[in-house]
């Protein structure tokens, strides 16, 4: 009998918590199938995943071919649909590629920050005492300075790379993902199946990371998918400001910094980089509207 009942009481503390006991695929569906939001946002991510996954076989020139005979005539054609660039480079080409760059750097540096911010978040919130005042306050000093200035001062000591900027979102996103399973954690961490866990000998990492963190799926699926977007905003202020992702690899932010001075010239060149950021960051808080819907239905 003292088996069965932890296994209830988990199962409905996760219904508590944002509707989370389904399985990820029946709420993948129902965001998809019952958020007109969400359908839109899964639309536009599947559009951009498929451009990125099949860049190479749905560009007709490498990104970086330079031709200066068709800055003559850069505007949309037949044979470059977007028209080219201030080097005479294909656009659908730069931003498909582009697409490659920012659907593995965003997705890899959230993550890591989920990581990261769940492991102090359990840990301050589940010990507490010194090390819930150590974690919260050195989260509330990196919280205290502004992002892209932690990003200027780290990148420009380290130098600008994809692994650069992964570690600089993880490290700076980190606080406010730790403050969110914090916040869980001291709400779930007496509850009944916690302490029928504790009286069975549990280690105390067996029950942060199996008793207390599904708690934390909700918010933080949610969570991650708008963190995408604002991830994908950063990468592209770094770009802009010439300190990410190093050229001539293509960088839609790196793009835009490229060509502003020619916007009322040729706007194409500054307008199609910055509508591919904006559809991909709508998509991602789209879909994540779309999941937080699904979690209050369910």
């Amino acid at each position: 009998m003292t088996e069965v009942l932890p296994r209830l009481e988990t199962r409905d503390a996760d219904a508590d918590v944002g509707g989370t006991r389904d399985p990820w695929l029946a709420v993948g569906l129902r965001v998809l199938t019952a958020s007109p939001i969400g359908t839109i946002g899964g639309v536009i991510l599947l559009f951009w995943a498929i451009v990125a996954l099949f860049a190479p076989w749905l560009t007709a020139y490498p990104p970086n071919r330079i031709d200066y005979l068709l800055i003559a005539d850069p505007y949309p054609s037949r044979a470059h649909w977007l028209g080219v660039d201030n080097l005479g480079r294909d656009m659908w080409s730069r931003i498909a590629h582009g697409a490659r760059t920012v659907l593995t750097v965003a997705p890899i540096a959230v993550l890591t920050a989920a990581i990261l911010g769940s492991i102090l978040g359990l840990l301050a919130g589940y010990r507490g005492g010194w090390i819930d005042a150590l974690i919260t306050r050195i989260g509330d000093t990196m919280l205290a300075f502004p992002k892209i200035i932690l990003y200027l001062i780290i990148i420009a000591k380290f130098g600008a790379s994809a692994f650069n900027i992964i570690a600089v979102i993880g490290l700076t996103s980190a606080p406010i993902i730790a403050r969110i399973v914090r916040a869980v954690t001291l709400d779930v961490k007496n509850r009944d199946y916690v302490a029928a866990a504790r009286m069975r000998g549990e280690s105390a990492a067996y029950i942060m990371l199996v008793e207390i963190l599904p708690n934390v799926r909700g918010p933080l699926i949610v969570d991650f998918f708008l963190r995408l977007g604002y991830t994908t905003i950063a990468i592209g202020v770094l770009g802009f400001l010439g300190v990410g992702l190093p050229p001539p690899d293509p960088d839609w932010g790196g793009m835009v910094k490229e060509t502003y001075g020619l916007l009322f010239v040729y706007p194409h060149m500054t307008l199609i980089p910055c509508l591919a950021i904006s559809t991909l960051v709508i998509g991602f808080n789209f879909l994540a509207t779309g999941l937080k819907e699904a979690g209050q239905d369910g």
